[in-house]
């Protein structure tokens, strides 16, 4: 029989929220369409067009400077049911030609596709199988990248947009050919902090990392770093897909009318945003082991900060608890213009994943039980009486 060699897809819908209104309005067609906040108020770019991004005008742009850039834009705001209803076809899709789906947002998915192809022909047919179902049965375009991995499959997708199929090579050497011209900011992990000590090294493109000396690479960035970019600038990623299609992570964030310093209306807005994603995990039947802390300040500066939790949990007081000391410690005395709360590492049970429990899990899982079934009981109270029915102390014990 046959062997077929591993292939990945990487599936990421072209303009997605702006492609679903220039199709459902035709008269947004052929247009520059931004999906966002108008550009008298305060917010950002959800989405715009390629229409719109001629213009330089990106997502998480802040609307008025969209406006700036592209005067003659159109903007709309956005629906989200209608972009998870096109999102559900497109996924429908997916798991008619391979069950080993990995959805990474609403418009984009890793695809497994090594078993298919005694079926269904190699890894290109699939791809252009793929996106000929989506436009037929959505109206809509998307990109696809063909590769012996997700790390390459997910680069190849990004180089010929829109509308666009990209298939790497299989044969090492031919994929360190394929890398090496490429920036090196295309590689998964390199954020700004680390390409500009990359970039301060003289390692501009994937090329220079593949031949840089390995010693001098670990003292700029630390010993593990260096080994993971080391092995993706030859394109060696051995990740598969995961277990189930479980969303990654649930948040939530609020930009402010105006840019406030005011720290307890800080933190009361946080705490709702922390309930809220607290109501949405148990609504979801899920447990989350990490905590996220978004704030951007009033010169568009952004951070994001994470921590573990020393259990799964999805109850608002160790939810609060945890996200609090993330505020806390991260919280400056500058103007504030949106802050946002989000968990991730989500799995369908509250026992820690790597099983090593201490001496003092027991005490732990109770309290997180009996936690869960107070904020549970909060939830039916709520959705009985309404969400001010409830209010909490300062105490969160």
């Amino acid at each position: 029989m046959q062997e077929y060699p591993t292939t990945f897809l990487h599936v990421d819908m072209d303009a997605f929220f702006a492609s679903v209104e220039q199709r459902d309005h035709p008269e947004l067609r052929g247009k520059p369409v931004i999906v966002g906040a108008p550009p008298d108020q305060r917010g950002v770019v959800a989405a715009a067009s390629y229409e719109a991004r001629a213009f330089g005008v990106h997502s998480a742009m802040p609307s008025s400077i969209a406006k700036q850039k592209c005067p003659q834009a159109i903007f709309v705001s956005h629906n989200f049911a209608n972009y998870r209803e096109a999102s559900r076809q497109i996924m429908r899709i997916f798991e008619s030609y391979t069950p080993l789906v990995q959805p990474l947002s609403i418009d984009e998915a890793f695809l497994d596709i090594t078993g298919s192809q005694r079926l269904l022909g190699d890894g290109p047919t699939i791809a252009e199988k793929i996106r000929t179902d989506i436009h037929d049965q959505t109206a809509l375009t998307a990109s696809v990248g063909v590769a012996p991995n997700m790390f390459l499959a997910k680069i190849a997708s990004d180089m010929n947009k829109p509308d666009g199929l990209t298939v790497v090579p299989f044969e090492p050497d031919e994929i360190k050919a394929f890398l090496a011209p490429l920036p090196i900011g295309r590689i998964w992990g390199v954020g700004k902090v680390t390409q500009k000590k990359l970039l301060s090294l003289g390692i501009t493109t994937i090329g220079s990392l593949q031949t840089f000396d390995r010693g001098k690479l670990e003292k700029a960035i630390g010993k593990r770093s260096a080994n993971v970019f080391g092995r993706l600038a030859f394109g060696i990623d051995e990740r598969g897909i995961a277990g189930n299609s479980i969303d990654k992570s649930i948040s939530n964030e609020t930009t402010f009318e105006r840019d406030i310093t005011d720290r307890e209306r800080i933190r009361s807005t946080y705490l709702k945003l922390i309930d809220k994603v607290g109501h949405r995990l148990r609504k979801a039947g899920l447990f989350a082991t990490t905590a996220h802390l978004k704030l951007r300040w009033s010169d568009f500066t952004t951070i994001t900060r994470q921590t573990r939790f020393s259990m799964p949990c999805c109850d608002d007081i160790t939810l609060r608890e945890v996200g609090l000391e993330l505020l806390e410690m991260h919280l400056q005395n500058r103007p504030v213009r949106l802050i946002g709360f989000g968990v991730s590492g989500l799995t369908e049970t509250d026992k820690p994943i790597d099983q090593q429990l201490d001496l003092f899990e027991p005490r732990k899982s109770k309290q997180n039980e009996k936690r869960s079934r107070l904020s549970q009981a909060a939830d039916r109270v709520k959705k009985k009486y309404g969400n001010e029915s409830l209010r909490r102390g300062s105490d969160l014990k």
